[in-house]
């Protein structure tokens, strides 16, 4: 496996990560593990990332709200995470066989 150069790691990570002040938002309640999709009326919390952490800032009534709130931030991330390469699938690896072969005895 080729081993990518420090500095092109660096920026991809650098692209994928948050901008100071994007917000996103979370399921609050009994859904806090299942998607977004979840509940859709139940109430959502907001985070923002200060730069090192994703910070509380406040509560939105449902889904809609909150996807009111954040929907510019997930625009502007979209645009900068690149997509990843579909060209490039890995080699299929060859079937297995066993290694020796097994005595059957026959049927009668």
């Amino acid at each position: 496996m080729d081993d990518e150069p420090l500095e092109e790691w660096a920026e991809r990570r650098e692209q994928s990560r948050p901008v100071r002040g994007e917000r996103r938002h979370f399921p609050l309640g009994d859904h806090t593990g299942h998607g977004s999709h979840v509940g859709p009326d139940a109430p959502r919390g907001l985070q923002e990332w200060d730069g090192h952490q994703w910070v509380p800032v406040g509560v939105a009534d449902s889904l809609t709200a909150a996807a009111h709130v954040t929907s510019e931030y997930q625009a502007d991330r979209a645009q900068r995470v690149p997509l990843p390469s579909t060209s490039k699938l890995p080699m299929a690896p060859e079937p297995w066989r066993p290694t020796e072969v097994f005595y059957r005895p026959r049927s009668a």
